[in-house]
């Protein structure tokens, strides 16, 4: 996949950069096509004009503007001379030339690598975005044909590295371990171009939908494997819970007298409830008598209302 790259550096003999509008120049052709009409009117000769309007296309080379983020790259005679901006700066017509303005912003690049092997052998797609500039224009400018290009190949080229020397777990999990070592690869072969590497992102890693699909049923066997496993250690809980209550009833028959008494309130103060009670379980907890008095008093209880009914 061709990197795609966001900035470019601009040069003057690029056919495709837009015509920058000089206002100082467009001033002075202005001023030399004034002062030649101001010369014909008055000698009725059109030749001051014509000389004084190729006066004004020579002197409207020399002023260039610069925008406060760019510096300009000035050739004399094929000769680095220097670097000017921000601001109006000026040149010698025909004899100087800028063959470049030099962005310092914060680029930003977007690369990927396609189908790049992990060192498990697992095909990896990832996208990433770089965020760089220049530091030393002159060294972008003289060191390297085309920094911006350069930048966006090594960045690319880097990233594969990486990817092929890291598994995929190490990919997916230690992303801002990866970042860091790829920002640091990537400046280590920027850097004698006058570029620095502010921070590398990593967007995306697609793997394949057939390990995505194993990698999902992997994860959630896992986690019912966690729940069984938690199921179980809260049964043998409970089962010791259940273990240390026998031991203290065991001891204490009061005591489990009076819970079981509990129970049977639980069980029987709700409106139409029933409870089935072993007979076992009556006479091992001594509950033969309060089950015959509660009968009786709910007989005899009965029996007024029968009786009060009658009277009527």
């Amino acid at each position: 996949m061709i990197p795609v790259v966001l900035s470019r550096a601009r040069s003057e003999d690029a056919g495709g950069s837009p015509p920058r509008v000089n206002i100082v120049a467009v001033a002075i052709l202005l001023t030399c096509v004034a002062i030649g009409l101001w010369r014909m009117i008055e000698t009725g000769n059109p030749i001051p004009l014509v000389v004084m309007v190729v006066i004004g296309l020579v002197l409207m080379q020399s002023p260039r503007i610069a925008q406060q983020w760019e510096r300009a790259v000035i050739l004399r005679l094929g000769r680095f001379i220097g670097l000017r901006g921000p601001g109006l700066f000026w040149v010698v017509p025909f004899v100087d030339r800028v063959s470049s303005w030099i962005d310092q912003r914060t680029i930003t690049t977007s690369f990927a690598a396609e189908q790049t092997l992990t060192s498990d052998t697992v095909p990896v797609s990832v996208d990433a975005v770089l965020f760089w500039l220049v530091h030393d224009v002159q060294k972008a400018a003289l060191e390297v044909q085309d920094y911006t290009q350069a930048v966006s190949w090594a960045a690319q080229t880097a990233l594969r590295d990486i990817i092929g020397r890291t598994e995929l777990t190490d990919l997916l999990r230690g992303r801002e371990k990866i970042e860091n070592e790829l920002q640091q690869l990537i400046d280590q072969r920027s850097n004698p171009w006058g570029v620095t590497v502010s921070s590398v992102e990593m967007r995306d890693v697609v793997i394949p939908d057939a390990l995505q699909d194993a990698m999902s049923r992997e994860a959630q066997a896992a986690r019912e494997k966690a729940a069984r496993i938690i199921l179980g250690q809260a049964e043998m809980e409970i089962a010791h819970s259940f273990e240390e209550a026998a031991k203290s009833y065991q001891q204490n028959p009061t005591a489990l007298h009076l819970r079981a008494m509990n129970m049977l309130y639980e069980g029987l103060k709700e409106k139409g409830a029933l409870m089935l009670i072993p007979s076992s379980a009556v006479e091992s907890m001594g509950m033969g008598g309060l089950m015959g008095a509660a009968a009786l008093a709910q007989a005899n209880l009965t029996g007024g209302d029968s009786g009060g009914k009658d009277r009527t």
